[in-house]
């Protein structure tokens, strides 16, 4: 007879206690311990994947100078995106983990993804929608593999014999949730359902060497639904987000063990499925032909690419005692930080104000160079004065309202010179290494926050 084990579980992060307590010891968290019952069982070690392919990792103590360095064969994709995100493609035996927001796209971006890989064989598990519900998606994507095949299954036992039967070469989950063991005797969706689900496809995939893609659900908050420790098992964790009003969605690195975490991939949701854009700057930048007051670009980089962003911002007298400040897109401590710098160093009003400050194109910059830009908008509607339109700025403002260097400048300035700005504005301690010779564009280095207000307006 198995032993049957009781244990509180925090459904926010996945604390384990013995007995049921009122805060969270782990998160802080009030009233979110939930009774679960846990079945240990012996027989669950019993994989029988021995036999699944000649590429098999055992695990045995080695020293780390017989280790022999090999460059890890990627799997490219046909989605520059996604292969930008990952590092250059999928890694053999690698455990992706995709969150995001319900309707965001998460299941058609990976659907398209595995019917484009023709020479793969690719095995969907669906534990959310029937065979006839990803055909029709499958038929608006207008993509046929006959090497895609599709399991509407939520038993992890039953998956890993269908997956003992195929060998797929690509497995993809949708979603992590939705999956239950027999070895835990707890609800889909509980936190040490998803626990013991995500271990043993882990142990599949290092056992096999078997690329796997779990998509996963977030909490109202924006964090990834299940335990903090879902995380950490995973070798990638990307977090897929955007405006449901908007056409645009982002791909974004938050944890990647084979490249680097700061990439970001764009998608255009289009009704044939998910377009890669390879140009972003044109799309966050609005075509307008009148001149427009509290309009600045700024030069930003995510990750490895440089990105040209439209900050809109607007200053209006408050028709209430206490004034708004309500941002899109931004941090809103980091625009309290700026007016405050206008407000001791430049001896603007804005303590009676209203402030909206918006990033066009739906998407969030967490980039410090954006500042200055920031700063140029806010005082053009505070003047009610256009900025020049073949004008933009990169740097960040300190707190005594000096202008400060930010990395990758000559990345910066070639994205402003080929998408035909006559001039940027930068800081004066950016000038180190930087050749203004072969550079086509007007670069104007100012150190205080007062010199490019002087000059602009």
């Amino acid at each position: 007879m198995s032993k049957v084990k009781t244990s509180f579980f925090c459904q926010n992060c996945g604390h384990e206690s013995v007995k049921w307590v009122g805060q969270c010891p782990s998160c802080g968290q009030w009233n979110t311990f939930v009774e679960e019952l846990t079945q240990k069982d012996n027989s669950k070690n019993n994989n029988g994947w021995q036999d699944y392919n000649e590429e098999k990792r055992t695990s045995k103590t080695i020293s780390l100078s017989e280790i022999k360095s090999s460059e890890e064969k990627r799997l490219p994709t046909s989605d520059t995106e996604l292969n930008r995100v990952l590092g250059g493609g999928i890694v053999p035996g690698s455990l992706v983990l995709v969150a995001g927001e319900p309707g965001i796209g998460k299941s058609t971006l990976f659907l398209q993804n595995g019917l484009w890989l023709k020479d793969v064989s690719v095995l969907y598990v669906s534990g959310e929608e029937s065979e006839q519900q990803i055909k029709m998606r499958a038929d608006r994507l207008k993509l046929k593999n006959d090497k895609f095949y599709l399991l509407t299954e939520t038993s992890t036992q039953t998956i890993f014999q269908e997956i003992k039967k195929l060998k797929p070469q690509l497995v993809i989950v949708d979603s992590i949730q939705t999956l239950h063991t027999s070895f835990i005797d707890s609800s889909p969706g509980s936190v040490s359902q998803i626990r013991e689900c995500a271990a043993e496809f882990q142990r599949f995939a290092k056992e096999t060497n078997t690329p796997v893609f779990l998509i996963g659900h977030i909490t109202k908050d924006g964090s990834i639904a299940g335990p903090k420790i879902l995380e950490h098992m995973v070798d990638t964790v990307l977090q897929f987000e955007g405006d449901r009003h908007y056409a645009y969605r982002i791909l974004r690195t938050l944890k990647n063990r084979f490249g680097s975490t700061a990439e970001l991939g764009i998608y255009e949701m289009t009704d044939e499925g998910m377009r890669g854009v390879l140009n972003p700057s044109e799309i966050l930048i609005t075509q307008k032909e009148d001149q427009l007051s509290g309009i600045a670009i700024a030069a930003t980089i995510e990750g490895m690419r440089p990105l040209l962003i439209e900050v809109q911002a607007l200053v209006t007298q408050s028709v209430y005692g206490t004034p708004q400040r309500t941002v899109s897109g931004f941090d809103l401590r980091r625009l309290q930080l700026l007016l405050a710098v206008l407000e001791k160093r430049g001896g603007f009003h804005f303590g009676m104000k209203d402030v909206f400050l918006n990033i066009a194109g739906g998407i969030k910059v967490e980039d410090p160079s954006i500042d200055l830009a920031v700063l140029c908008a806010l005082l053009s509607s505070y003047e009610d004065v256009p900025l020049p339109q073949r004008i933009c700025f990169s740097g960040e403002v300190g707190l005594s309202g000096e202008i400060r260097a930010v990395n990758r400048i000559d990345q910066r300035i070639a994205e402003a010179e080929k998408l035909g700005f006559e001039k940027i504005i930068v800081s004066k301690y950016n000038q180190k290494g930087l050749s203004k010779q072969k550079f086509g564009i007007e670069i104007v280095m100012m150190g205080r926050v007062e010199e490019v207000y002087k000059h602009l307006f």
